[in-house]
């Protein structure tokens, strides 16, 4: 099991910030930018371009309403996607709420958030959806 499908599976905790029956998004605990979620499909695939077509295409569909509470909780001129898949062998796309293209760059580092950081963060996009 990778990771994410541990915290499908709810055996390690996360801030979620929505779910349902395909997909689960969640703040990534080791973000570029504040405000940084990954939206992770249920099925555990590793890369993006093998998840079956029924749920690639609902994966934007699903990340809208995230991106758009993301853009009104945050000051940043949009909510970029990105899609890595090095780190985790489980597909998954990056919101990231941005003023630049640098603000994409994974090879900077990461932010250090404490857990009342973390829960601020979700409680403010959550109020936002």
């Amino acid at each position: 099991m990778t990771i994410f499908s541990k915290i499908i599976a709810g055996t390690i905790p996360s801030y979620k910030i929505a779910e349902n029956e395909q997909f689960i998004a969640f703040l990534d605990i080791m973000p570029l930018r504040r405000g940084h979620v990954l939206v992770v499909p249920k099925i555990e695939v590793d890369k993006l371009f093998d998840v079956p077509d029924t749920y690639l295409s609902e994966l934007l569909v699903f990340a809208k309403p995230i991106a758009r509470a993301i853009e009104r909780s945050f000051d940043c001129n949009r909510c970029g996607v990105s899609v890595v898949g090095i780190e985790v062998p489980h597909a998954h796309v990056h919101l990231i709420p941005i003023n630049d293209a640098n603000d994409l760059n994974f090879v900077q580092p990461k932010l250090k958030l404490s857990e009342d950081e973390l829960k601020e963060v979700q409680q403010l996009i959550v109020s936002n959806l």
